[in-house]
């Protein structure tokens, strides 16, 4: 059976659906179509890179117009600055940091200035108040070159300004959806960490139940995704969770504010608020705010 009509890729296509008619994603299949260099599909150089350079820069200019060319290229190294001594969700941690907050970049002192410390400037990464003034894309296929050149092909990663910050598992429905935990996330975060260093949610479906978790939770700590609104009647089902975590405003909403990092125990473990939690305080600032 070719890759276009088997069955895994019937869910994708539903899932890519949903992503581009329904919360209005730019939407590509990658799967042997994708060119490389400079004016190339994805402006991608090379199969190793992860973060959208071009889309990238051009978001970061607008949300910081006026620079240096030298500070929006700082702010790139930075993001993709990468480290052997660091655990991955150490790395996932202050990635996450930078694209919350901002990334801080260092101007030469001006001439008459000259000797002292340069000037800190914060780039802002997200448009968190205007979803719409972000650029929302959703990959299918798109082949990733890791540790000893070893080549994965996720099924859905979205990317949000150029950043990977969605990765998505799909199975066929007679599948056990545990089999997308074990097989395939754990394999792709061993053979591409670098997708998952800027990683916000993993969403795994098999067209029947769908789970997100974070790029450090066991397959316990996945969770469903059943409604939208408080009065919406609970379903398990992959529109429900696409639709309830990746519209725009709702994606953003939960990346600024409902990811929580914890070391207490020695290691960093990064928790996702489940969907009531999420539903309750959006319900409470809003009563608050009304």
């Amino acid at each position: 059976m070719t890759w276009e009509y088997s069955e895994d890729n019937l869910i994708e296509q539903t899932a890519i659906d949903l992503f581009f008619n329904q919360l209005g994603w730019d939407t590509l299949l990658a799967f042997n179509k994708e060119s490389f260099g400079e004016g190339s599909t994805l402006g991608r150089l090379n199969k190793k890179e992860v973060v959208l350079k071009r889309i990238f820069f051009e978001k970061i200019k607008e949300f910081n117009p006026n620079l240096l060319e030298q500070a929006y290229n700082q702010a790139f190294e930075k993001l993709t600055e990468e480290s052997i001594t660091k655990s991955l969700a150490e790395i996932n941690f202050e990635k996450h940091q930078l694209l919350r907050n901002g990334i801080p970049v260092v101007f030469p002192p001006s001439p008459e200035r000259r000797g002292e410390g340069g000037e800190v400037k914060t780039l802002k990464i997200f448009d968190f108040d205007n979803a719409d003034n972000n650029n929302f894309l959703a990959v299918r296929q798109l082949w990733l070159q890791g540790k000893s050149n070893r080549e994965r092909r996720p099924d859905i990663i979205g990317f949000v300004n150029g950043i990977p910050l969605l990765f998505i598992e799909l199975k066929a429905a007679h599948r056990k959806l545990e089999n997308a935990y074990n097989d395939n996330f754990t394999d792709y975060k061993d053979v591409i960490p670098k997708l998952f260093y800027y990683n916000a949610f993993v969403l795994l479906s098999n067209g029947i139940e769908s789970r997100i978790g974070s790029v450090t939770g066991k397959y316990q700590h996945f969770h469903e995704w059943k409604r939208i609104t408080e009065e919406d009647e609970g379903i398990v089902a992959l529109d429900r969770i696409i639709v309830g975590v990746c519209e725009k405003k709702r994606f953003l909403d939960l990346f600024e504010n409902f990811i929580l990092f914890d070391n207490s125990l020695g290691k960093v473990i990064k928790l996702i608020a489940r969907n009531h939690q999420f539903i309750g305080v959006n319900k409470a600032i809003e009563n608050i705010q009304h």
